[in-house]
């Protein structure tokens, strides 16, 4: 069974933000809202709850999961970025973005795309999130709450306390927000490629 936090968006209780956290480096899985949707987090190196954070969407190893940084100068120790790609970034970060780059070594394997060896990458606008990766430490790795068979992900956090309340550890109510994904954009290439239209504007990139 689940624990279920309200958590104030605006104003998060650190209390609660601190046991969440607690919870996440013990292993657990977190619900969360962000800037765009509610997504499921775990702890990058935790490979049992990275297993079990697929298993809940039902995507392989080629799905995309996304590392979810604090800010912009920690994302060079697990992607590799050079100047005129951190430019880009830095017009987007934070935000309602996830750029997919190549990654580094920091990155186990395991999480990269088996071929091509990438990951996808951003940083959250959303206070309740910021919280609580600042009190974990680490970037935590997410993936947008949609369930198998489902097209549309879930917003609402009594909802998915119901549907979820046997599977991950914490749900966090910060309030309904948007269930419009992140823009997915590309950059292992010399340009940048829109691979998902979302809630960043694509145009700062003249895509």
């Amino acid at each position: 069974m689940s624990q279920f936090f309200q958590i104030h968006p605006d104003n998060p209780q650190q209390r609660l933000i601190r046991r969440a956290a607690e919870i996440v480096r013990k292993g657990g899985i977190i619900a969360v809202p962000t800037e765009s949707c509610y997504v499921l987090a775990c702890r990058l190196e935790d490979k049992s709850a990275s297993d079990r954070l697929r298993q809940i969407r039902q995507v392989d190893e080629k799905h995309h999961l996304t590392l979810m940084c604090r800010d912009l100068s920690e994302i060079g120790s697990y992607a590799k970025v050079d100047n005129s790609q951190f430019r880009m970034l830095k017009a987007a970060m934070p935000g309602s973005f996830t750029f997919i780059l190549e990654a580094t070594k920091e990155v186990p394997r395991r999480l990269s795309h088996p071929s091509r060896k990438t990951i996808g990458i951003r940083v959250p606008d959303n206070r309740i999130m910021q919280m609580l990766l600042e009190e974990v430490g680490e970037p935590l790795l997410g993936t947008t709450l949609i369930l198998p068979g489902e097209t549309d992900p879930l917003t609402d956090p009594e909802v998915i306390n119901e549907k979820l309340k046997n599977l991950v550890d914490v749900v966090v109510d910060g309030g309904a927000c948007s269930f419009i994904p992140t823009t997915v954009i590309d950059m292992t290439d010399k340009e940048p490629v829109l691979v998902r239209k979302g809630g960043g504007d694509a145009a700062v990139f003249g895509l």
